[in-house]
């Protein structure tokens, strides 16, 4: 299956931190957690996972994760195999008051009964798409400075991941990155600014130059030498396919190794132009060393 729902009653079980894992999302982007999803079958790791708030404020839709790992539960020899819990990877989440409320699912989903949905259940992939489509409109709204969709929003395989830190997603560090480095990007000096005029100005990514995984409990973060600004592209280059991010000398030798010459754009009307000249001018003409 490519989608099941998780059931949360908090009446019923009110020892999860809710507002904890909401701050690991927004921090880390993710938060992981054990789930029972009643000895379903054919639960699968890269799974969406649905959550769905029930009780006295439900039902309603109240987050997006994706199954990490089925724990399989026990069954006799040559039965089907279950699942009786799985590991799920939260990525985004609204606060409980703002969960898309029964009204609108019930008018969005009139062929289901919410409050007959069970841990671990399926989703049928037609009403999936409409789910992530629901979510797109009326789930959270993407991170300040953030080029991706919102989690949950397209299938897996449409997205390609990249996995950002705390420290680049703080408000107050970016500002004092962009404010020592300015808005260009320290890689290949794209400005969206000039790209794009007031549209783009002070916009910009930054990146946390530091491996998350060599820092301990005693970090404190320098936004100037260990934030560096860069553009969406080279962003996403930093961290694309590595563990350890990209360094900046690293983004830069893999420009100037693919051929990218600092401040160089040609336009396709240029482009144009160069043909239609060496066209009059004729081969003879074309460059040095083809005179008479």
């Amino acid at each position: 299956m490519t989608a099941i729902f998780l059931v949360w009653n908090p009446d019923r079980w009110n020892d999860w931190n809710y507002a904890s894992v909401i701050e690991q999302v927004s921090d880390a982007g993710q938060a992981h957690g054990e789930w029972p999803v009643g000895g379903r079958t054919g639960i699968a790791a890269g799974a969406d996972a649905w959550l769905l708030l029930k009780g006295r404020h439900g039902p309603g839709l109240l987050g997006h994760g994706v199954v990490v790992r089925a724990q399989p539960g026990a069954a006799p020899p040559d039965a089907t195999a279950t699942t009786s819990s799985a590991l799920i990877a939260f990525d985004s989440l609204l606060p409980r008051g703002d969960q898309i409320g029964p009204e609108v699912l019930s008018a969005a989903f009139p062929e289901l009964t919410w409050n007959m949905v069970r841990n671990g259940q399926a989703i049928e992939e037609s009403v999936h798409a409409r789910i992530r489509e629901l979510w797109r409109l009326e789930g959270p709204a993407p991170a300040p400075g953030s080029t991706l969709p919102v989690p949950g929003t397209y299938p897996a395989w449409a997205v390609s991941k990249v996995e950002v830190n705390r420290y680049e997603r703080d408000p107050a560090a970016r500002r004092a990155c962009i404010a020592h480095y300015g808005t260009l990007c320290a890689a290949c000096g794209f400005s969206f600014e000039i790209a794009y005029g007031d549209a783009g100005r002070d916009f910009i990514d930054v990146h946390h130059t530091a491996p998350v995984s060599l820092l301990d409990s005693s970090y404190r973060l320098d936004p100037v030498t260990d934030l560096v600004p860069l553009c969406a592209n080279c962003h996403a280059m930093a961290h694309l396919g590595v563990t350890t991010p990209r360094t900046l000398s690293v983004l830069r030798q893999m420009l100037a190794g693919a051929g990218f010459m600092h401040g160089q754009t040609v336009r396709p009307e240029e482009l144009a132009s160069q043909a239609e000249a060496l066209r009059i001018l004729g081969p003879a003409e074309a460059g040095p060393g083809h005179g008479a």
